[in-house]
């Protein structure tokens, strides 16, 4: 018995209520067993059990009811904000059409819409011998829609939990529906059996990632030969540990960023030089450059600078690094820049030049020299040990901390010795200074708005000139 805002269930044979539910109802459908029935309303729809051991027990127990009923009469299992037009029961499968005419079927909650109707139609019924089902629209028109019987009573089963009988339904139903199937079973948390069913290999690859089996993601992604599906599972074989497999994926979705991480992380000298070349090829020379140094290969550094136009840091890398590269570098720097600007040019300081503009010159050559062959020698990651606790001191710093030692072994760095020496630097820089060196000074002079950077080269406050040098 229904009301504006409440629905009551009684007991056929005795009239005895049953249960009170305060819901606004338009319609009702029950199913054929008798122990599921959908309540419509106007926004929505409830898909209820009926508990029919419950009732008689509690009635037949003599124990009294209240005006509610019996509370545990009736289970809500779904809800679903939908406004049926009209619907009906196939086994479990609650068939019906909305108010956007649209076909659906609901089977454990998911609903899947069948088809888009073109226009107002009223369900009639389904005919299980032909598989469909059949509306009607305002004109008397009877049209029909295949609804597989085998795919509801499979989908049926599943949610009964009778998995064994579901599996010797599945070969009955068409091989195009087995994504349908999947989805079901993903819906149901049986991701599992959703992964063995499915059919579409980008479905199945998300499955795959979804349950962490990465050998089945990998052979789904060699199928495709997708670069995302690729660099997705490398990202996860990577958090795994499985770095091999890190390594293939990365490399397959051309991720050189992902493998400059790797091979660093590993020591894999080997690997870093192979990705070099690679980074050459595909036109990345920041990762290219990263290799390079790691490796220790300051002039191919030097030179993929040049080549890439960089060549003011390639001035001042070879300062830092390369000492003996720095005049080539200049020269090189002072004819592109003589393209736009030829007095800053000009000003550029070359330390064969200008040695005294320089700081300890001759010692980072000697450093560079004595150095230069061990770059290529690469110490085991598992050495690290031995070297984090190590003062951080620059080679020019150790170099000359070296020199020292060596002089006072030797019993020859006294302290007049050091007072000549410091004497001649002071004479070099004062003939410098005051222009004695006037053979060069005619190439460092330069306009007021090229002082960025600038070291002052005449003492003569009137007259000042500036010479360019990189910043060390």
């Amino acid at each position: 018995m229904c009301a504006n805002d409440f629905i009551c269930f009684y007991d056929w044979a005795e009239c005895r209520l049953i249960r009170r539910i305060d819901v606004t109802v338009k319609n009702l459908y029950w199913a054929d067993s008798g122990d599921l029935v959908t309540i419509a309303s106007d926004t929505s729809f409830y898909i209820l059990k009926y508990s029919r051991d419950v009732v008689s027990s509690y009635l037949e127990g003599g124990r009294g009811v209240d005006e509610e009923g019996v509370e545990e009469a009736f289970e809500l299992l779904h809800e679903t904000n939908e406004r049926v037009r009209t619907g009906l029961w196939v086994g479990d499968c609650f068939i019906y059409n909305n108010s956007s005419w649209r076909l659906n079927y609901c089977v454990g909650g998911e609903v899947t819409t069948m088809y888009h109707l073109d226009r107002p139609m009223y369900l009639l019924g389904y005919l299980a011998s032909q598989s469909r089902v059949y509306l009607i629209d305002k004109e008397f028109n009877v049209i029909g829609y295949t609804l597989l019987l085998s795919l509801i009573e499979y989908k049926t089963l599943v949610m009964r939990g009778d998995l064994e009988r579901a599996n010797e339904i599945l070969p009955s139903i068409p091989k195009d529906q087995y994504n349908n199937v999947a989805r079901f079973l993903e819906s149901r948390g049986m991701v599992e059996h959703a992964l063995d069913v499915a059919t579409d290999p980008d479905y199945r690859f998300e499955l795959a990632i979804q349950l962490g089996r990465l050998e089945v993601a990998q052979e789904i992604a060699s199928e495709v030969q997708s670069e995302l599906k690729w660099k997705q599972l490398g990202e996860l074989a990577m958090s795994n540990g499985k770095l091999e497999m890190a390594e293939e994926c990365m490399r397959r979705a051309m991720d050189l960023s992902g493998l400059l991480l790797l091979y660093s992380s590993l020591g894999d000298a080997d690997g870093i030089s192979k990705l070099a070349a690679l980074a050459k090829e595909q036109g990345k020379k920041n990762v290219a450059f990263l290799c390079l140094f790691m490796l220790g290969k300051l002039e191919e550094c030097l030179q993929l600078l040049v080549e890439s136009n960089r060549i003011p840091e390639a001035a001042l890398m070879a300062r830092s690094y390369l000492p003996s590269k720095v005049s080539e570098i200049v020269a090189i720097w002072r004819k592109d820049l003589s393209k736009v600007n030829s007095k800053a040019a000009e000003s550029l300081a070359d330390p064969e030049e200008y040695p005294n503009l320089f700081e300890d010159w001759q010692v980072a050559l000697s450093v560079e020299s004595k150095f230069g062959d061990i770059r290529g020698v690469y110490a085991p990651a598992e050495d690290y040990i031995n070297h984090v606790d190590k003062p951080n001191v620059t080679l020019v710093e150790a170099f000359r901390n070296m020199q020292i030692d060596e002089r006072l072994e030797n019993g020859e760095y006294e302290h007049e010795v050091g007072e000549e020496q410091i004497e001649e630097e002071h004479n070099t820089t004062t003939e410098a200074a005051t222009g004695e060196g006037s053979q060069h000074e005619e190439a460092v002079v330069v306009d007021a708005d090229s002082m960025d950077g600038g070291v002052l080269v005449n003492g003569n406050e009137a007259e000042e000139q500036w010479v360019l040098t990189p910043h060390e």
